[in-house]
């Protein structure tokens, strides 16, 4: 209940946020909220705006989403072994130190998220940490800082702004064309009137949304062999293989919305189109391809 809760607040403080902002922008450079421009301008604020607000608190919402437990002072050898694992990768990175967290769950999984490669998050599973060698869960470290490393955390943050405006001007500008030639065929000039008009907005956002996913998903899939590549570079390929053969072997995640596109383990069962990772065993191949 209370991550509904404070699903809800967030969201709701978002669109209060873009909202506010697009009155401005529109103000200062005295666009026509009625015009072509002014539906471009309040679809860019809030196609890319709700992204980029979503990346600034992903930390923050993703140690309260999981419970996370971020170490300040490792409290046993596992907690040690695992900020060093962390600082030594970082380094070789180049970027800076993240925090570190573990959180509970039976999964073997990890996953990294943060504003900028300077200011991350990385986190793993009780689950990874009982079930996987070191050699494994090094490998997995290595996955996530690569992550970080390459910036993907901003550059799925820009596709899924570009793909939100496109939804949003399409939807609008197509729900514009079928209220003009509603008012031609109508004698009286009558249109789709307001609650017809939204209604036909929010279906052909959600089925243009739908193929906007298809491309978010394609790039999410073709950025998980690069973090692969690179854990495989921090921590030896035979290790990153190893972590992948032991996760096929492993129950699904359990990771949620933003996460699951940055876990290491995120078996879906919806098709391969939609999938947000490549199947494990494409992985495997491209990994003993190097």
């Amino acid at each position: 209940m209370q991550r509904i809760v404070l699903f809800l607040l967030t969201n709701l403080a978002i669109m209060v946020v873009l909202s506010i902002t697009m009155s401005i922008l529109m103000s200062v450079f005295g666009i026509d909220r009625q015009g072509m421009g002014g539906l471009l301008v309040m679809a860019s604020v809030f196609g890319f705006g709700g992204s980029f607000i979503s990346l600034l608190m992903s930390k923050w919402m993703a140690k309260r989403s999981v419970g996370a437990y971020v170490i300040e002072q490792p409290k046993n050898n596992t907690e040690k072994w695992l900020l060093e694992t962390v600082k030594r990768y970082a380094q070789q990175a180049k970027i800076g130190m993240p925090e570190v967290a573990i959180f509970e769950s039976p999964d073997m999984n990890a996953f990294a998220t943060g504003a900028n490669k300077n200011n991350a998050l990385v986190a793993v599973s009780t689950g990874l940490l009982a079930h996987m060698t070191q050699e494994e869960a090094e490998a997995v470290i290595g996955h996530e800082i690569s992550h970080v490393a390459n910036g993907d955390m901003v550059t799925l943050t820009l596709v899924q702004g570009v793909v939100n405006t496109f939804v949003i001007f399409l939807a609008r500008v197509i729900a514009g064309l079928i209220d003009n030639a509603t008012r031609s065929n109508n004698s009286n000039g009558a249109g789709l009137g307001g609650f017809a008009y939204f209604g036909i907005v929010f279906v052909l956002e959600m089925l243009l949304g739908v193929l906007a996913s298809t491309i978010v998903a394609w790039f999410s899939r073709k950025r998980e062999f690069r973090a692969d590549i690179g854990g495989a570079q921090l921590a030896g390929t035979a290790a990153m293989i190893g972590a992948l053969e032991r996760l096929k072997r492993s129950q699904e995640s359990h990771l949620e919305g933003s996460m699951m596109a940055f876990g290491i383990n995120t078996k879906s069962s919806f098709s391969q189109l939609f999938a947000t990772h490549p199947p494990l065993d494409d992985r495997i191949k491209a990994l003993k391809a190097m």
